[in-house]
């Protein structure tokens, strides 16, 4: 009989910027704050705080994972290597960057889709503009998520109360 279990990070897949399939699963283990993003809107000044908290905790088991998408205002027109050469070399971001997905609608990414399904937000499931954030433990599993407007900086104290919970 097969076992089935609650869905987490270890049961998704995606492709990076490059084009390598990667199992989110090697990120089990550790805290992610996964983040959709877009490098031509007006919250794109979120990379800078994004970078510096993955610098800052990266070796304590925490990282960033980020998710180019093109679905609000088309404020991510470049293709994936594009995305990826203004993420590194004029926003300076070095945790992972992924190819670009769909968030919201039919042909959303599965992952998003779950991270949607297990943190509804206000009055409606649909993720309603780039940077909504999904704070993810290091058992895989979604914790909370933050509105496009939350700063990274407002959730520090969130992700330092799951690092010292379980200590990388």
């Amino acid at each position: 009989m097969k076992v089935t279990h609650p869905l987490d990070i270890r049961d998704f897949s995606a492709q990076t910027a490059q084009g390598e399939t990667v199992k989110l699963g090697m990120y089990y283990g550790q805290v992610l704050l996964v983040v959709n993003t877009a490098t031509k809107c007006g919250l794109a000044t979120q990379f800078k705080a994004l970078q510096q908290i993955h610098e800052r905790y990266e070796d304590s088991g925490f990282t960033v994972l980020g998710f180019p998408s093109n679905q609000f205002g088309e404020q991510e027109p470049g293709d994936d290597l594009e995305v990826l050469r203004t993420c590194r070399e004029e926003l300076n971001v070095t945790f992972p960057i992924f190819a670009k997905v769909n968030v919201n609608g039919d042909d959303a990414h599965p992952l998003f889709k779950w991270l949607v399904s297990e943190t509804k937000g206000l009055l409606s499931s649909k993720i309603k503009w780039n940077f909504t954030k999904f704070l993810v433990d290091r058992n895989g599993r979604v914790v909370k998520r933050f509105s496009p407007t939350t700063k990274p900086e407002q959730i520090v104290s969130d992700i330092e109360r799951l690092i010292a919970a379980s200590q990388y």
